[in-house]
Order: structure tokens, then C-alpha cells, then sequence
């Protein structure tokens, strides 16, 4: 009779064990396989790979996959040219499945059955082919749905009514569409909405009249507040006048109404400085050189920051899995020496060196983020975190508390593209430098457009100072991919982008508005000015950046416009001038003659160093002939 030992039954068990959890860990990847054999034209996605799991961690093995913790969260499949049928039960059978985008693809034909993926929280559809009616009830049981893009296609019909029991619905975009009919009351505190573009009309619900009017542009009949007063056969009645209206029976005497009045309008005046005199007061218990809790100074005159109760049991979320170079925790950060960099009203920033850790790092200190909630947040953080481009500074960590944020980076020696421009102790740039530099920030920009679709705007706060320059000078993007998480009453006090004319005449941003701060930002390196506008609560075209710069070359004083700092090889000036002519286009305030930004990347890729000078081809260049 055979015996064995324990021993050789774990061998003999072992490698069944082995086969089990190796099919059970590879089923997702199994159902992601069958659905990419049902897509048509699915050559992009050619790294899916049966014998690779899709997710290590929170890292991707699979393009446009999104991983969470080992377990498949999202599908990120955008700009690959997909078409064909989306198997929505393949899709279904993924139980941990909230995030499906499909954005700028080929699918076409009527919308697929979303309602069977009853747990999404986000569906992103714009910028495809899908016609027809949208059943009314399409969207009915997925209480767990926040965001909702159907932008840019050919759908007909009524607005689906479904959506507007949709009890944690925050972003709706079905702009560029044809859809008919009046806009249904959305009860949800919606964040950010866009109906513009389409067929509707009638009046538009008390619930969205505080909306801007770009909201509702393109759809002829549509009336209300924020457009045009809706036209009516008897007499009107403003919905905001009715605390001061009645009828005859009910007239006061007008003694009494003008005590009303009166009475209303000193409550009124008492609440105004009753804020006043308590905001005041919190402003200036307020120590803004901590991180959180006490401020203490160490030997060396620098800050020592010390945790607070109310982040004592909290921890840092590091992004990348793969750097393990440098961990630590929430406490070696708070209590570590820190020294304040910059404190406005966007972030307070501090380089923080720790005594047990080799390398320095910027904490950002954010107050303004309070748009979304943990489980958001967290996952817009992880997806900036899954960027990686030589061109931008990676975002290393973050804390998330309810009233403050912090972002953590590493802190780079050499600083701002603003210090070595307007600060007076940094070597200055040299033409080759500046090149380099504004090319360096054009790739970024590209790379954050194609990875941040979905995004509005990609980056939001392209300026001056959040161009950062290591040590070989090659530039590095950060702040960007923020606007999402900014309070939407507040981000045009904080943001670059919302200082863009088109913000200021229309209310409106887009992509485009990121080309906008980019010219600003060419123009402010070849001439070495600092933009007075970002000073400024509001555009102003009189004395903008590039109304200056158009109004010398006009006047033939085009070698004042450059920075004397660059001007000492007279040789180069062709280069110069060019890349002044690239940032004039972008700074066009009519939106449909600015360039895109594809267009931009490409011009100047096309620069080089030249070494001719011609003044005359300058001028025709610029078109000032």
C-alpha cells in the first residue's frame, strides 16, 4: 500500500491549487477578451493578452483598462477608432465594473441597453455615432450613475425622464445632439450640465435657471431664465417678484408695504455685516503657514508642522505602486521641517524635508476642493496618477479630508519658469533654452489632451508658474487636471483658463481656452512681461498681454516686443518671430479662428534654431505688410 507524507501531498494538491486560482483570477480577463472579439476594428487594443491578468494592484496590464486594488473598475477605451456592437452582458458578468467610456469611437446605430450595468457610476459616450430615440426609460434602477455623457451624436426624440430620478446625478452633457421637446425638471443638484446644440424648447425649469446662459445655446425655442423671458398671451408674473405681489383682495396699504420694504431691506443689510464681521474674525484666527494644528520653529528658523486631531488617524495614498523609493507617513510629513514657498488663495505650498528621507517634497495645501466626495476624489486621483510623461511632474501622493486636500510632490531644485523670468536672482534664458522649454510644454499639453479626454479642460491652470524646469531645463508641467475638483462657484477666482475672454464675455470654456493660456504663456517667455491679466478678476483686451505685443508689430517696433535678456544673437530672429506669430493665433479671442492645439504642437515642432535672419520675411510672416 502506498503512503505518503504530508509533504508529498502538498506536492501532488499543489499544482491543481495553482491551476484553480490562476483560472479564477484570469475570468475577468476572460469576459474582457470576448468583448474585445466583438468589437469591430479592435486592432488598438492589441496588448490585451489571455496569457497576462489585466490588473496587478491598482496597475493596468491592459490598455484602457482601470484597475482598482486587483480588480477591473473601469474601461477607458477612447480614441481608438472602435465600432461594432457593445456587448453589454460580456460587460454585465464584470461585477466590479462603475466606469465605461467609449468616447470619440465609430459606434454607431441607436444606443445600447445601459440600463443591464445597473452599478455604473460613470457613462461616457460622447463624440460617437449613435442615432435614434433614447427609450425614457433607459436609465431607470441606476440609482449609482453621477456622470452622464451623450454629447455630440445624432440622437432624436425626448430627453430620456429617467435621468431626472437619477438621485446622485451630478454632470449631464447631451450637447450637439437633436434632441426635441421641452427639458424635464432635474430635482439633482447637478454640478455641471450642457443642453446646448439641439431642438429644445419651452421654458426652462426653475431647477437649471441658475445655469449660465451658453447652458441652453443653439436650441432657438427654448425661453426663461437665463435666456430670454418666455412671450405669453397674458400677463406675466416674475417667479423672483412674488414676495412683494398679491391681488386686489389682498393689496396692503401702502404705508404698510413701504414699512415692509424698509424693514426687509435692514434685515438684510444686518445679515451683510454680520458675515463681513465674522469672516474677519476666521481670517484672522487663521494661520496660514501650517499644514494643520500647531506652527513651531525649529533651530533653524523653519517651520515644524505639526498634526492636528483631525488628521492624527489618517494616511497618505501613494500612486504609484512600482516607486518604493521613498515612502512615508502622513505624521513624518505634518511634523517634518517645512518651508513655505507660496501661500494664495488657490494652495498653500511648502517643501518639506524629512530627517529620516533623502529628497525634499512640495505639499500643496488646497482648501478649494470640495467639489466632489471621497470615493470621486479618489478616483480622479488615481487616474491623474496613472499619467506619465516626461513632461509632467508626477503627482506622488495625497490626503483627503473633507474641508482641505493635500497633494504631494517632489520638489524640483531649479523652480519656476516665473523665477528664471521675472525673479532677480536665477541665471536668465537664452534663446535655444526657451525653445526647448516651450516645446517641452507642448508635448505635455498634447499628452494630457489625449489622456484626459473627457476633460473640459486637460490642464485649466497653464501659467508661468506651474511650468517647473529640472535641472537639464526641460520643463514639467503640474496643477493640471484640477478643474473637475474645484468648487464651480469659486474656480474662476483661482484658474488661468477663467481668465480667458471667452470666460469673461460669455461664461463659456473649452478646449480651446487651454490654447488660449498657452499663447499667453508663449508671449510671456519671448517677451519676458509678466501677464497683468491673471491679476486681474476679469479679461481685459486693453491691456492684455497680446493686445501690447499686436499693437508694436503694427507699429514696426517688433524688436522692442522681445526680451533683451535673448537678444544678444540677432541671428535667431526668425525663430523668434515665428513662435510670436504662433502665440498671437492662440491668443485670437474669436474661438473659430484660435488654432487647436493639435495644429499649435505641430507648428512648433516645425521650429528650429535658425541661424538666418531676415526682418522683412519676419514682417510678412506675421501678416503686417
Amino acid at each position: 500500500m502506498l503512503t505518503y507524507s504530508k509533504t508529498s501531498w502538498v506536492l501532488v494538491i499543489f499544482p491543481f491549487l495553482s491551476l484553480a486560482i490562476v483560472s479564477l483570477g484570469d475570468a475577468d480577463g476572460e469576459k474582457l477578451m470576448k468583448f474585445r472579439e466583438s468589437l469591430a476594428n479592435h486592432s488598438s487594443l492589441s496588448n490585451w493578452n489571455a496569457s497576462t491578468s489585466p490588473c496587478e494592484g491598482n496597475k493596468a496590464n491592459w490598455m484602457g483598462v482601470i484597475c482598482v486594488e486587483g480588480k477591473i473598475w473601469g474601461l477607458q477605451l477612447e480614441n481608438m477608432g472602435l465600432q461594432g456592437d457593445v456587448n453589454v452582458e460580456i460587460l454585465k458578468a464584470l461585477p466590479t465594473l462603475r466606469t465605461l467610456s467609449l468616447m470619440n469611437n465609430n459606434f454607431e446605430g441607436a444606443m445600447f441597453n445601459v440600463r443591464r450595468l445597473s452599478a455604473l457610476k460613470a457613462l461616457y459616450l460622447s463624440d460617437n455615432r449613435f442615432t435614434g430615440e433614447i427609450p425614457d426609460d433607459a436609465f431607470k434602477g441606476m440609482r449609482s450613475l453621477k456622470k452622464v455623457l451623450l454629447a455630440n451624436n445624432g440622437f432624436t426624440g425626448k430627453i430620456p425622464s429617467s435621468l431626472t430620478m437619477l438621485p446622485n446625478l451630478l454632470m449631464l452633457r447631451i450637447e450637439g445632439n437633436q434632441f426635441a421637446g421641452r427639458i424635464p425638471d432635474f430635482k439633482q443638484n447637478l454640478k455641471v450640465a450642457s443642453f446646448a446644440n439641439n431642438r429644445l424648447e419651452g421654458p426652462i425649469p426653475a431647477s437649471l435657471s441658475h445655469m449660465g446662459a451658453t447652458v441652453f445655446s443653439g436650441n432657438k425655442k427654448l425661453c426663461g431664465e437665463p435666456l430670454q423671458a418666455c412671450t405669453s398671451s397674458g400677463p406675466m408674473r416674475s417667479p423672483k417678484s412674488h414676495i412683494f405681489t398679491s391681488t386686489p383682495e389682498e393689496k396692503s396699504p401702502p404705508v404698510l408695504k413701504l414699512a415692509l420694504i424698509l424693514i426687509s431691506i435692514l434685515l438684510l443689510l444686518l445679515i451683510i455685516i454680520s458675515t463681513l464681521v465674522l469672516i474677519f474674525l476666521s481670517r484672522r484666527n487663521q494661520n496660514p503657514q501650517t499644514l494643520q494644528g500647531t506652527n513651531v520653529v525649529d533651530s533653524r528658523g523653519k517651520k515644524a508642522l505639526k498634526a492636528g486631531k483631525s488628521v492624527e488617524h489618517g494616511k497618505l495614498t501613494f500612486l504609484k505602486e512600482d516607486d518604493t523609493s521613498q515612502r512615508f507617513g502622513l505624521q513624518d510629513l505634518l511634523r517634518a521641517s517645512a518651508e513655505v514657498l507660496g501661500s494664495g488663495n488657490f494652495a498653500a505650498s511648502y517643501k518639506v524635508v524629512m530627517v529620516m528621507y533623502d529628497d525634499p517634497v512640495v505639499v500643496k495645501r488646497h482648501k478649494q476642493m470640495n467639489n466632489e466626495g471621497k470615493e470621486d476624489f479618489d478616483e480622479h486621483m488615481r487616474r491623474l496618477g496613472r499619467l506619465n510623461h516626461q513632461n509632467l511632474l508626477p503627482l506622488a501622493a495625497y490626503h483627503y479630508m473633507t474641508d482641505e486636500k493635500l497633494l504631494v510632490s517632489k520638489y524640483i531644485e531649479n523652480g519656476s519658469l516665473a523665477t528664471h523670468l521675472h525673479g532677480n536672482d536665477k541665471p536668465r534664458l537664452d534663446w535655444g533654452t526657451r525653445l526647448q522649454i516651450i516645446k517641452g510644454v507642448a508635448r505635455g499639453l498634447s499628452y494630457l489632451y489625449k489622456e484626459l479626454p473627457t476633460l473640459v479642460l486637460p490642464h485649466g491652470n497653464l501659467k508661468s508658474s506651474n511650468v517647473l524646469l529640472d535641472d537639464t531645463f526641460n520643463p514639467l508641467l503640474c496643477d493640471y487636471g484640477l478643474t473637475p475638483m474645484i468648487n464651480q462657484e469659486q474656480v474662476h477666482m483661482f484658474m488661468a483658463a477663467y481668465k480667458s475672454p471667452e470666460y469673461a464675455i460669455k461664461g463659456r470654456i473649452s478646449k480651446k481656452t487651454d490654447v488660449w493660456c498657452f499663447g499667453i504663456l508663449i508671449l510671456e517667455l519671448i517677451t519676458g512681461k509678466f501677464p497683468e491679466n491673471y491679476l486681474q478678476p476679469d479679461y481685459d483686451a486693453e491691456t492684455s498681454l497680446p493686445s501690447w505685443v499686436t499693437e508694436m508689430v503694427k507699429e514696426k517696433k517688433s524688436n522692442q516686443v522681445f526680451d533683451n535678456e535673448m537678444m544678444g544673437t540677432m541671428d535667431k530672429k526668425i525663430g523668434m518671430m515665428n513662435l510670436l506669430k504662433i502665440g498671437l493665433s492662440c491668443c485670437e479671442e474669436d474661438l473659430s479662428v484660435r488654432p487647436e492645439l493639435k495644429q499649435v504642437v505641430q507648428e512648433i515642432e516645425q521650429l528650429d534654431d535658425v541661424e538666418e535672419f531676415s526682418s522683412a520675411i519676419c514682417e510678412v510672416n506675421l501678416g503686417m505688410n
